[in-house]
């Protein structure tokens, strides 16, 4: 039995239908009264659990060979430490706790490419960096790089574990909407689009799963493996919509002065309408960041190959096309007519 954390989620809920695929029982770990919606279809065994209470996890581990553990809350605002740090530090720990007293094969923990330590442009990012548990930059890296401290203590205490930590993540199946998924959406919609300046590294969410799974066959115990794809400039992200979609559109490029000062004023509107953040200072400053991000290692070791992100960004438009009702109930927002 293959136990998967976090497994409505973009990454989790593609993980469960490559696992599906395979063959292999599925049992995924959800939180009381989540929205099951993401994996509807699926013969997936579902259990309710918290990550945070480590009394749910015991049942979830019986029998189980082998975790996927991508649980996590994702935040690019400030102030949500003590969430971060009971759900992705302590949830992580808890895991791992009950993944050794289960006597689990394996665990793969899913972390993230900005749990590591931000070198300046002009050197490489690569696995030799160390995880950074200070990270000055956002609550949520510290949160991703105390969680990875605590899988490679663990390992140091017996448990087979191996770190994954992808970049961007982009792609179909996207039914909670991240970040770069109503970015797509935006493009598709509006004739008018203002530009941030920068880019990123961004991969396939595809390409992430399938990274994950080679991680389970192939990863050294102890080891982190960066899952990324190439860096790709917001404009070309939009760009490359457009022409999917054959729109005629306009990008008015926001100068780094205005985007910032927009970035500032955004928090408390964001706050006051509870909408879902996007431009943050947190955001804008990972576009702007050092993006040479290298996933050689995981390509020599895994066999890890990702695809073009122009057909992860075409298969992202088609896909939202094809499931433009079923987001607009899910999300209350008028996309039927995508």
């Amino acid at each position: 039995m293959i136990l998967v954390t976090g497994a409505t989620g973009h990454i989790g809920n593609v993980l469960v239908r490559g696992l599906v695929a395979s063959g292999q029982p599925v049992r995924a770990l959800l939180l009381p009264g989540e929205d099951r919606t993401p994996l509807e279809g699926l013969p997936v065994q579902c259990v309710e659990g918290d990550v945070r209470q480590p009394d749910n996890l015991a049942s979830a581990m019986q029998g189980v060979d082998l975790v996927f553990h991508l649980a996590g809350v994702i935040s690019i605002v400030p102030g949500q430490w003590e969430l971060l740090r009971a759900v992705n530090v302590q949830g992580t720990c808890n895991v791992l706790q009950a993944a050794r007293a289960a006597g689990v094969r394996r665990l793969v923990y899913t972390s993230s490419i900005h749990a590591l330590a931000r070198p300046p442009h002009g050197l490489p990012i690569d696995e030799r960096l160390p995880f950074d548990p200070n990270n000055p930059h956002g609550l949520y890296d510290r949160s991703k790089a105390q969680a990875s401290l605590a899988v490679e203590e663990a390992v140091r205490q017996g448990l087979d574990a191996v770190i994954a930590c992808p970049t961007g993540v982009i792609g179909p199946y996207d039914f909670r909407l991240s970040e770069m998924g109503r970015l797509i959406l935006d493009a598709m919609r509006y004739p008018l689009h203002f530009q941030l300046p920068g880019g990123y590294d961004f991969v396939d969410v595809r390409d992430v799963a399938h990274g994950l799974l080679l991680a389970a066959e192939r990863g050294r115990p102890g080891e982190r493996y960066i899952l990324g794809g190439r860096r790709i400039s917001m404009r070309a992200i939009v760009d490359t919509v457009r022409r999917v979609r054959g729109m005629r559109a306009l990008q008015v490029p926001i100068p780094l002065w205005l985007a910032r000062l927009a970035a500032r004023l955004a928090l408390p509107f964001y706050r006051l309408t509870r909408l879902p953040p996007r431009l943050t200072p947190y955001a804008l400053e990972t576009v702007l960041s050092n993006a040479d991000i290298r996933h050689d290692k995981a390509r020599r070791e895994l066999g890890y190959r990702p695809r073009p992100l122009s057909q992860s960004i075409a298969d992202s438009v088609a896909w939202f096309r094809a499931n433009a009702r079923l987001l607009s109930r899910l999300h209350r927002r008028p996309w039927a007519l995508l």
